[in-house]
Formats: structure tokens, C-alpha cells, sequence
């Protein structure tokens, strides 16, 4: 006999997880979209760091390990996880980087800095063996401070700070073009507004900035926010095939595009607006670009953006600015925040946060 809100609960999961699964499904293939015979629970991972790290809350930054990532550490296919908020929830005060194990759930520590440092959704790996994590931090768990750029090596001990003076301002979204001995990484900054461009050196594990930062966009609204500390650029995700780097525009409640971001030698401003529905947007934060140029991206709900959509929403559609489809993955606000996409063989994985709940969900389908 179900106890009273039992069935409520289980009717919540099971719409979660079809919406999830009709989303990776669609990604997969359009002819499965709209089934849901292939509807499997998804695996949920606690993003809580285990003893005796810092027990860490509110994960924002979730990254996979690439394939030739030299470990070992961690190795590739494992997620990392970085978390924005310390053990008594107070927020911009995280410190730790966990890794997650996407098959048996497991999980253990791979950094842990001195707080506060308030990991932000900017986190990539890059293959040649570095980890980049940005930092928005408080002191008192409300006024938030522009920190770094981390870049931690393989092993998970920190290398070098990147900071203003590399034009990086409160980085809270990033991007990574991997071009093995070198990379370019796109930074969203939240303290104004920009979007940075980084070229750097990776060969022989030794790190380095090559030539000059540069701005290549700007415009973008920001400022602080009661629930979010802050609010601006945040996620990014880059298109090389067609040179053109994707903005969710947090405080903006819009989704743009930046034509040429990897080649530009100028600021390209804003970029072209594609998908500003207040409908389905309300605070996007994560994103990322599936390989049939679909965007998803999530909610983060804060306090100062307007919009009717429902709560922490993942919201998919075109790059043309049709929406696909969108579901909640929790009754609560401010629980989206990271998405991830991978295909492995013949299997598509994607992750997601309940920040409201502390834990990963990792849901797995055949694309066959």
C-alpha cells in the first residue's frame, strides 16, 4: 500500500524519465522519438563528494572525460562533477571536483581546493590531459566575486590560475575546441557581459597561453540575482564543423549564435539571436549541441528572469530556433543547470542534474 504522496512521486519519475528518454531518443533516431518502448530508469548518482572530502552541494559544472585522456586518475568515459555550493549550502563556496563512474555509479574525489571557490558550469577536459573549472565565489554565500580559471592536470593537482589579466572575468560557461597539442577555449564571463577566446599550448603536459586573449563577443546582460548569486553568459557549446559558438544567454532568456568564433579577430557583439520563447526559457545556464545540430539546454530558474515555463525545464530545438520538445525534471526551481551528451559504440548516454536533490542522473540507450 503506497503511503500517502507515493503515487504522486512515481508519477513525477516516470514523466521525468520518459522526457528524458524521448529526448536521447530523438537525438538517436527521429523514428524512436515518439516511443517509449525503449524507456529505461536512468542511473542516479548522489553528487555529494564522499568522506572525507568536503560534502559539497549544488553541483553546476558536469564534463566527460575524453578517449585518449592519458589517466590514471581518471580515465575516459568517467564524468566529472563540480560543485558550487559548500556542506552547509551556502553558495560560491564549493570547492571539490568529483568523478563518477557512469556504469556502476561510483565515485571519488579528484580535486579539492581551498574554499571558498564556488565551481561554476565552466568545466572541460581536454585530451592531452588538463582540466579547466571556473569559479564565480561569495564570502558570505550571497555577494558573488569573479574568481580564476583553474587548470588542473591529470592528476588532478592545479597547474595555473587564468584570471583577468588573461581577460577572464567570473567565468561561469566555457567551451573547448580540442585540437590535441593545442586548443582553444571559449570562456562566458559574468562580471561583464563578454565572451573570451583563449588559444593554448598542451604538448608534452606543460600548459601554456599562446598569444593574446581576445574578446570575440559581448552585450550580453548580467548582474547579480537573489537566487543565482549572478546571472549573464553561461553555457556554451561549440559547433567546429561550421565555426559558430552557441551563447545561452542567462540573463538575457535567450539563446544566441556567434558566426566564426574560432577565427574572428574582432568582437562579433551578440551574435545572431535564435531562440528567445518565454514560454520554454527561463534562465538557460547549461547547453550543449547534439550531432544532428539540435540544442539542449536547462533552466536555472533565477529569481530575476521572467518567463511562464515550468521548473527546471530541459528544453530542446533547432539551431534554426524550432522547439523539439522540453520536460521538468523537478517540481522545484533551480534544479537544471548541466546537461551532457555522449555516444559510446552503439550506446547514447545522457546526463543531467536535480540540484534540488544533490544527485546525476545517467539514462542509457541503444541506438539500434
Amino acid at each position: 500500500m503506497n503511503a500517502p504522496g507515493d503515487h504522486d512521486h512515481a508519477t513525477r519519475l516516470l514523466h521525468v524519465v520518459l522526457g528524458a528518454t524521448l529526448l536521447l531518443a530523438s537525438v538517436v533516431s527521429p523514428a524512436l522519438a515518439g516511443s517509449a518502448t525503449d524507456t529505461v530508469l536512468p542511473l542516479q548518482v548522489s553528487t555529494v563528494p564522499p568522506p572525507p572530502a568536503n560534502a559539497d552541494l549544488n553541483p553546476y559544472g558536469l564534463a566527460v572525460v575524453p578517449k585518449k585522456f592519458p589517466g590514471p586518475t581518471i580515465r575516459p568515459g568517467q564524468l566529472l562533477v563540480s560543485n558550487f555550493n559548500d556542506a552547509n549550502g551556502s553558495q560560491g563556496m564549493g570547492s571539490t571536483i568529483i568523478f563518477v563512474d557512469p556504469t556502476s555509479g561510483a565515485t571519488a574525489l579528484f580535486f579539492q581546493g581551498t574554499a571558498p571557490i564556488g565551481f561554476t558550469n565552466a568545466l572541460t577536459v581536454a585530451e592531452a590531459g588538463f582540466v579547466f573549472a571556473g569559479s564565480v565565489f561569495t564570502t558570505d554565500g550571497v555577494t558573488g566575486q569573479p574568481g580564476p580559471l583553474f587548470v588542473i592536470d591529470k592528476n588532478g593537482a592545479e597547474v595555473t590560475r587564468l584570471n583577468v589579466s588573461q581577460k577572464i572575468n567570473g567565468p561561469w560557461g566555457m567551451a573547448l575546441n580540442d585540437l590535441g597539442k593545442t586548443a582553444q577555449l571559449f570562456v562566458s564571463n559574468v562580471f561583464d557581459g563578454t565572451i573570451t577566446r583563449l588559444t593554448v599550448s598542451l604538448e608534452n603536459g606543460a600548459f601554456s597561453v599562446i598569444g593574446t586573449p581576445l574578446t570575440i563577443a559581448s552585450g550580453y546582460k548580467f548582474g547579480p540575482d537573489p537566487t543565482a548569486v549572478v546571472v549573464g553568459p553561461a553555457g556554451l557549446a561549440y559547433d567546429r564543423d561550421n565555426d559558430i559558438l552557441y551563447v545561452a544567454a542567462e540573463a538575457d532568456n535567450a539563446i544566441f549564435a556567434v558566426p566564426g568564433a574560432g577565427h574572428t579577430s574582432v568582437d562579433l557583439g551578440m551574435g545572431t539571436l535564435i531562440f528567445a520563447d518565454s514560454t520554454q526559457l527561463h534562465g538557460p545556464l547549461g547547453l550543449i549541441l547534439t550531432p544532428d545540430k539540435h540544442l539542449i539546454t536547462a533552466n536555472a530558474d533565477p529569481t530575476s528572469v521572467s518567463s511562464t515555463a515550468g521548473p527546471s525545464e530541459i528544453v530542446e530545438f533547432t539551431v534554426s530556433g524550432n522547439l523539439v520538445r522540453s520536460f521538468s525534471i523537478d517540481s522545484a526551481s533551480g534544479s537544471a543547470f548541466a546537461i551532457n551528451l555522449v555516444h559510446k559504440g552503439n550506446v547514447n548516454q545522457f546526463s543531467y542534474f536535480d540540484d534540488a536533490q544533490a544527485t546525476l542522473s545517467i539514462l542509457r540507450l541503444s541506438s539500434h
